[in-house]
């Protein structure tokens, strides 16, 4: 009787268990990434109308008083690590289908990166702009990532336990999936019109 009961539960887990990879595949199938397998591909965009794409990203390096104090004052071996970190910025958002291996290389007509000490430590925000067939979301991530990094870099002979952190996307406007826009709570405002679009700062 314990054999039979043993192997009943034994045969429920593995069900579960094959219920569970079942789904897991069909989610991936739901991913533009994925093929019908759930093999990894670069998505066809070539139907895709070209349009004008915007994106904004965010991001936060923290630091103790100390070093932003010697930020503000220039007193940093590297030299102006705002400026850096802006220069940075741009540079790898131009070079985002290298840093992701499924990324479109897209003609980039716009890149604005700005790097603002705060109290606490600098803020890095960037703007994108393409006319193109893909978003540009992933170009803006890259950038105020390369640029919260450059920052690090330029900082760290003063603090090495600074953080980098709150990396996000902002908003997205343009294309077949609409605008979308980071409400203050951190949730997203997904707009199903690609006809109305806010522009972006800087563009």
């Amino acid at each position: 009787m314990k054999e039979k009961r043993y192997a009943e539960v034994r045969e429920a887990h593995s069900s579960e268990r094959r219920t569970r990879s079942g789904r897991r595949i069909e989610g991936l199938r739901k991913l533009s990434h994925y093929g019908a397998r759930g093999e990894v591909r670069m998505v066809d965009v070539s139907e895709k109308a070209v349009t004008t794409r915007t994106a904004v990203a965010r991001g936060f390096v923290s630091m103790k008083p100390g070093v932003v104090r010697a930020v503000r004052r220039l007193r940093n071996p590297k030299g102006n690590p705002l400026e850096v970190a802006r220069i940075a910025g741009i540079a790898a958002a131009k070079r985002t289908a290298e840093w992701i291996p499924l990324c479109h290389p897209l003609p980039l007509t716009h890149i604005d990166v700005t790097a603002r000490l705060c109290q606490n430590g600098v803020e890095v925000r960037s703007e994108v702009t393409a006319t193109a067939r893909t978003g540009v979301e992933m170009e803006a991530l890259v950038a105020v990532t390369a640029a919260a990094l450059t920052v690090y870099d330029m900082c760290k002979a003063l603090d090495k336990g600074m953080e980098i952190s709150g990396i996000v996307l902002l908003e997205k406007t343009g294309g077949k999936s609409g605008d979308y826009f980071r409400g203050a709570s951190g949730a997203g405002n997904h707009q199903n019109n690609p006809k109305k679009t806010t522009r972006s700062r800087g563009r």
